[in-house]
C-alpha cells in the first residue's frame, strides 16, 4: 500500500530547546506571492448548486450546535498520530486561510524529502486550527488540492471517502472527478443518483444516464441542455459523439483541447480519441498507468508521477522492468540502462554490476529519479562488493536511501564529499567548507545549534505553519535560495525533533545539486 511504501515514521520531540528569535528577524513570508484560495483549473462543473450543508458564512458563531455524528472536515485524516508522531494540535493558533495558502503553495515537484513530508501533513489526523469554523473545509480542500495537483489520486480519494464525499458539494465535485480518472465512474454516478441534494449539471447528468444504460434519457437531456443554453457547442459535439459514435464515422476527430476537464477527458477516451498527454495535469496521467494505455505511455506517466511523489518508487520500477525496450533514444535508453544493471545484480555479478552502475545512475539523473532509484537499489548495492569508482557511487546512492545512517557508520569516507555527507547522515558537524550551499547545510548541524527565525512561530503555537514555511524554502533546493533561509529551515526541523526529515533533506541538497 502507498502508506507503508512511501511514508516514513515521524517522531516530533517538542521538548527540545527552541532558541530565541534574533532581533529583526520575522520569518514572515509575503502571502501576496502565494496562491489565492480556489480550485484546480481542470475540475469539472458536475453540480449546479452548493450542497445544502455548505456554510454560506465563514464567520465563527458564538455558540455552535452540531449533530453528534457531524464531521469536522479540517480534522479528517488518514494517518493517526501513532504513525506520524505529529502532535494533534500542530496547526494551533495559525489562521486557517494562511495555512491553506501555504499548503497550496507547496510545489508540484521539488526536493523529495519535502514532497514526502508535506504529503504526510496533508494526510495527518490533526485538530483544526483554533479559528476554523466548525463546518469549515478550507484547509481540508487545500490539502486535497495539493495532492490532486501532484497526481496523488489514491490518497486523495481515500481522504475524501474518509470525510464522506456526499456531505459537501466542494468535496463531491473533487471526488466525482477523481472517480472518473481512476475508472470508478459507475460508483460516482451511483452516489450522485442516490443523493437528492446533489444536482448534477447537464453534462454530468447525461454522462451518468449513459453509464447507467438509459441512452434515450441521455439524448433527451442533451437536447434540453442545448435548448436551455446549458451546454456549449463544443460540449454538445463531444457529448453527441459519446452517446452515438457510429453517427460520426468518417468525420474528422474533435480538435485538440488543452483545457479538458476529467468529464470531457473520460468522454474522449470512451470514443477512442485519446488526448495528447504532453503538458496535461498530473492527475490525468493516472489513466496511463494502466497496461491498456501502452507501455510507452506507462513509462512517461510513471516517471512524471514519481518525480511529483504521487506514486511509490516500487510502482515506477515495476513498469520500468515489465518489458524489454524495442526502440532507442531518450526514455528507452534509460529503461535499457536500468534493466542492464538489474540483470547484473540478479546474476550476482559484482564486476558487471560495477560496469553497469554508472550508466544507470546517469540515466536516472537525466530523468530526475535519483531518490526513487536509491530507494529501490540502495540496499542491494550495499550488499554487492563493487570495484573501483562503483563502490563510491554505490555509497552515494545509499546516502540518498532510507539507509543513509547505516552507510555512514559502516564505511570510511574516501573524499571530501563523502566526509561531509557521512557527518550529516550521522547528525554530526561536518568539516568546514567554502561551498556556500554546504556551509548553509553545515551550520544547521553545528554543535551549538544556532537560533532560527521560526522561533516566534513556535512561541505562539504556530508549529505547523512554521513547518509549511520551512518546507517551502527547502523544496526549492539550493540553487536560488538564500543560504541563511536554508539553514534556518533545517534548524527548525532539527529543533522540533524531525531529525530524519532534516538529515534526508540536507543529504539531498548536498548530493543532488545541479
Amino acid at each position: 500500500m502507498w502508506t507503508s511504501a512511501r511514508i516514513a515514521l515521524l517522531a516530533v520531540v517538542l521538548a527540545n530547546p527552541v532558541y530565541a528569535q534574533e532581533a529583526g528577524q520575522t520569518a514572515e513570508i509575503d502571502l501576496t506571492g502565494l496562491p489565492e484560495l480556489g480550485t484546480p483549473d481542470w475540475l469539472s462543473d458536475t453540480i449546479t448548486r452548493p450542497h445544502a450543508n455548505v456554510a454560506t458564512d465563514a464567520s465563527v458563531a458564538e455558540i455552535m450546535v452540531l449533530p453528534l455524528d457531524a464531521i469536522q472536515l479540517d480534522a479528517v485524516g488518514l494517518l493517526p498520530a501513532t504513525i506520524t508522531g505529529l502532535p494533534r494540535g500542530l496547526w494551533g493558533a495559525s489562521e486557517t486561510e494562511t495555512l491553506a495558502r501555504l499548503m497550496r503553495a507547496q510545489p508540484i515537484q521539488g526536493l523529495p524529502a519535502m514532497q514526502n513530508f508535506t504529503e504526510v501533513l496533508a494526510l495527518a489526523e490533526l485538530d483544526p486550527p483554533l479559528d476554523a469554523p466548525a463546518e469549515g473545509s478550507e484547509l481540508f480542500l487545500a490539502r486535497l488540492d495539493m495532492l490532486l495537483d501532484r497526481g496523488a489520486l489514491d490518497p486523495a480519494q481515500a481522504l475524501m471517502e474518509r470525510a464522506g464525499p456526499t456531505q459537501d458539494g466542494d468535496i463531491f465535485r473533487r471526488w466525482f472527478d477523481v472517480s472518473l480518472l481512476t475508472d470508478h465512474s459507475t460508483r460516482a454516478c451511483a452516489a450522485m443518483n442516490a443523493n437528492p441534494d446533489i444536482a448534477p449539471t447537464f453534462p454530468a447528468r447525461i454522462f451518468c444516464l449513459a453509464r447507467g444504460g438509459d441512452w434515450s434519457a441521455a439524448a433527451l437531456s442533451l437536447g434540453t441542455g442545448e435548448a436551455l443554453g446549458q451546454i456549449t457547442e463544443s460540449e454538445g459535439d463531444l457529448i453527441a459523439r459519446f452517446l452515438d459514435p457510429e453517427l460520426f464515422e468518417g468525420e474528422p476527430p474533435l480538435p485538440p483541447d488543452d483545457t479538458l476537464t476529467p468529464l470531457e477527458f473520460q468522454m474522449r477516451m470512451a470514443i477512442a480519441q485519446r488526448p495528447d498527454m504532453t503538458g496535461m495535469p498530473l492527475a490525468f496521467l493516472y489513466a496511463d498507468l494502466s497496461p491498456l494505455a501502452g507501455w510507452r505511455a506507462q513509462l512517461d506517466a510513471s516517471e512524471r508521477l514519481t518525480r511529483s511523489g504521487a506514486i511509490a518508487p516500487q510502482e515506477w520500477f515495476a513498469i520500468y522492468t515489465s518489458q524489454g525496450p524495442s526502440a532507442s533514444g531518450a526514455i528507452w535508453d534509460r529503461v535499457e540502462a536500468l534493466q542492464a544493471l538489474d540483470a547484473a545484480l540478479l546474476a550476482g555479478d559484482p564486476i558487471e554490476t560495477s560496469r553497469r552502475l554508472a550508466p544507470a545512475w546517469e540515466a536516472m539523473q537525466d530523468a530526475g529519479l535519483e531518490v526513487a532509484f536509491a530507494d529501490i537499489y540502495g540496499e542491494r548495492l550495499l550488499r554487492t562488493p563493487l570495484v573501483d569508482e562503483a563502490g563510491i557511487l554505490a555509497r552515494r546512492i545509499g546516502l540518498l536511501s532510507p539507509l543513509y545512517e547505516q552507510v555512514a557508520q559502516s564505511a570510511v569516507a574516501q573524499n571530501a564529499t563523502e566526509r561531509f555527507a557521512f557527518a550529516i547522515a550521522r547528525g554530526l558537524p561536518p568539516e568546514a567548507t567554502r561551498d556556500p550551499l554546504d556551509r548553509a547545510i553545515g551550520a544547521a548541524f553545528a554543535i551549538d545549534r544556532p537560533s532560527h527565525r521560526y522561533s516566534l512561530f513556535l512561541e505562539n503555537n504556530r508549529l505547523g505553519e512554521a513547518l509549511l514555511r520551512a518546507a517551502l524554502v527547502l523544496a526549492q533546493g539550493g540553487a536560488d535560495t538564500d543560504t541563511d533561509d536554508l539553514t534556518d529551515a533545517l534548524v527548525l526541523f532539527r529543533a522540533v525533533g524531525l531529525e530524519d526529515v532534516a538529515r534526508r533533506a540536507a543529504l539531498q541538497l548536498h548530493l543532488l545539486r545541479g
